[in-house]
This record gives C-alpha cells, structure tokens and sequence, in this order.
C-alpha cells in the first residue's frame, strides 16, 4: 500500500512539474499563424481581424496601436543569465490609395511594460513622446521598419530598417534590402508596397550580437543580415520583459499588419509555414483610382446629354404639337380640336392620306384615335387681311348647318402655321 501511495505520489510530482515546464514553454516560445486563437495585449487602434490577421493601424490619422504577448519573458538580467533571444515574423504595410506616400512605420519592440498608452503617433511610432523620448529610464529595444523620413532623428531616408534604444535616432539604420544567396548582391525592397515581407531578428548574448534580415515573404532566409550590431542588453533590459509591435499613423495614412509571428527566449524561433497565414488586404491596381474617376466622368456627361437629348425631344414636341389659343375662342370650345389628335388622326398628314387638293389647302383622310371615328382634315392656310375671329366665327356657324349635300363642318384647330380644320 505505502508502495503504490508512494507511485501515486511520484506521478502527481511528475505532472505538476510537467505543467510547469509547458507554462514556461509558452512564456518564452511561441508560434502564430494567425492570430484568431491568440490571447494577445492590443490597444489603441489595434485588433484582431476575422481572417486571423492582426491589424495595428487602419486608415485613421494620428492613431497609434500596440499589440504585446500578453506574458513577460524573464531576461534574468540581475542573476547574469543568457539574453539571447530569436524572433521571425511576416508584415504588411499597405499604403492608402489615395496618396502616392504611406503613412508612419511600425516597429517590434521589448518593453519592460505593456502600457504604452502616453506615448504620441506620427514619427514617435506609438513607443515615446516628446517628454521621455532618449531618457534611459525607457528600456526599450525595438526594431523599425519606418515609411517616413524624419529629419529630426535623422532618418536616411523614407524606406529603412533601424535599430533603437530608448529613442528614435537609431543606433544603426539601413534602407530595407535584402541580400540575394542566388545573385549574391542587394536587392530593394520596398516596405510600403502592400506586399507581406518576412523578417528575422536574434540576438546573441555571446558575442552581444544584434542581427536583422529581411527578405519577400517566399525568399528563404538569406545568409547575410540587412544590420549587425553590437549592443549590451544587460545595460538595456530590466529582469522582466514584453515582446511585441507598436505603429502609428500621422496626417498620411497606411494600413499595417502582422500576418506570423514566432518567438524564442532561449533558441531559435520556429520557422513559419507560410501556407498557413491569413491574406493581407488587396491593394488597389495601380491606375485603378484615375480609370474609377474616368469611368464616373464618363457616366455624369453621359447622363447630362441624355438629359440634354431628353429636354430637346420635350421641346421639339412640346413645340411640334403647340396650338394658339386666345381667350376669344373659349366661346367656341365644343367646335375645338387639339392638333395633337389631328396630327395622329392623319399619320401626321402623311401624303399616304392625301385626299384631295384645291386652292384654300389639302384635304386628308384621318381616323380619330380616342373614337375610331372616320374624318377629313382640310389644312388651310389663314389670309391675314382677314380677321382670325371672324374666321373661326365663320366656320363654327357653318358648322352649325345641316343639309344633306354637304359634310357636316366638325370644329377647328388653331396653330401659328396655319389653321386646320376638321370636317
């Protein structure tokens, strides 16, 4: 019995330190493809998008967002300990359509806390502000990949990679390349470009060796780093740590991603699987703004000559179909017809329906549109030495007769070109 309490006693000892072990594992390594499972530190700007991609600015100026592993990694700096450290990660900056330059930069950054809130956007990228930027009361390390050229911490230019301690005025800066195994030169790389690009940062205690590479996000790791630094982290960090990425936006705008990330606290991180990582946004095709704004152009003259051609066909009928009418002739409104009807009447006097011919006008067939009714149409134009009154007059009282050898006078029609008479 006291045998098998005894084994009873060894496993339970066994997996508590098992737990321990793994909870240290997760503390000081780590592995995202993705970050939908993840239980990361965010602020600011900064969340989670549905795709598992993690979003650090959107196109809203002066923002800034941070993003931390939610547990500090102990450098164990007081009991001398190792400070090495290893970290690859895949980002994006997609630049906003609307302008031809991104805004501000983002950076990794090892902070000895997770409240970076009083820290300012724009070219401080979300890690100081004008109070305790340079202070070595910071104890940040962090690594830029900046889009902006700040002249006031002497930037080379708007498309480089620094390293930093406690300030912005990098300690060593380079414009983002990457070294090419098979073409054995540099090649340029353009951060802002909307592309996902891979980068790996370690760092050995040893020889207090900084090393960044970079490379497109296809490319293996090359085997010459972009920056090689020396730099005591002992003089830096405090016995607790946090690793993450800090970024801002200033009056210019980009979007700013990260789509992996691994970390070691003791070795080599992990190597993504790039297959596994969520899509950045796409960008815009280049030219696609100015087709858009050519097409909606395009769209607006051709509404208005419809319209246009719409007024005049209003017009040009409106005209085409205008009687006269004068307030004497409200009299004689039963002997009246409108000219529209007449018009339809005769197929618009087509000579089709020409029926006769004589001295005081044409004669036309016609058939009335609202009654099927049968009618002839006499087109008489009016001798002006005559007055329009007692013309229409004369015609209504001849209207007024019947006899069985004359066709029966109907009424009349009035226009400025002529006057139409129906029978």
């Amino acid at each position: 019995m006291a045998a098998a309490h005894r084994s009873l006693l060894l496993w339970m000892v066994f997996n508590v330190y098992l737990i321990s072990f793994t909870s240290a594992l997760d503390e000081n390594q780590f592995i995202y493809h993705g970050f939908s499972e993840s239980k990361l530190y965010l602020d600011g700007t900064a969340e989670i998008l549905s795709n598992g991609l993690l979003q650090l600015t959107n196109a809203t100026e002066l923002q800034m967002g941070h993003a931390f592993f939610p547990f500090s990694f102990k450098s164990n700096v007081s009991s001398y300990k190792s400070l090495s450290f290893s970290t690859n990660f895949v980002f994006g900056i997609v630049p906003d359509p609307n302008n031809k330059k991104s805004g501000h930069g983002m950076a990794f950054v090892i902070s000895p806390s997770l409240d970076l809130s009083k820290s300012k956007p724009t070219a401080f990228l979300g890690l100081f502000n004008s109070s305790n930027h340079g202070l070595s009361t910071n104890h940040i390390l962090a690594v830029e990949l900046d889009t902006v050229k700040s002249a006031e911490y002497n930037d080379i230019n708007g498309n480089h990679v620094g390293i930093d301690v406690n300030n912005l005025e990098s300690n060593e800066s380079a414009t983002a390349t990457y070294f090419s195994d098979k073409e054995v030169k540099n090649i340029t790389l353009e951060l802002a470009s909307g592309n996902p690009t891979q980068i790996w940062i370690d760092f050995d205690e040893t020889e207090k060796l900084l090393n960044v590479t970079l490379a497109p996000i296809r490319i293996p790791k090359p085997n010459r780093p972009l920056l090689s630094t020396s730099i005591d982290l002992s003089q830096i960090f405090l016995d607790s740590m946090y690793v993450g990425f800090s970024a801002s936006t200033g009056e210019l705008v980009s979007g700013q991603y990260i789509l992996g990330w691994s970390f070691n606290k003791s070795g080599q991180a992990q190597n993504l699987d790039i297959t596994k990582l969520p899509s950045l946004p796409s960008l815009p095709a280049r030219g696609s703004k100015k087709r858009i704004l050519k097409i909606i152009a395009s769209l607006i003259v051709a509404v208005v000559v419809l319209i246009a051609i719409g007024a005049t066909v209003y017009i040009f009928q409106k005209k085409k179909y205008e009687e006269v009418l004068e307030d004497w002739e409200r009299q004689y409104g039963p002997h009246r017809f409108s000219y529209k009807n007449l018009y339809k009447a005769t197929k618009g006097f087509n000579d089709k329906e020409l029926i006769g011919e004589g001295g005081f006008g044409k004669v036309y067939r016609g058939v009335l549109p609202s009654s099927n009714e049968q009618i002839a149409v006499k087109k008489v134009s009016h001798d002006s030495k005559q007055g329009m009154s007692e013309f229409v007059a004369e015609i209504v009282s001849m209207g007024r007769l019947r006899h069985r050898n004359l066709v029966q006078l109907r009424g009349y029609c009035r226009k400025k070109t002529g006057t139409y008479i129906s029978l």
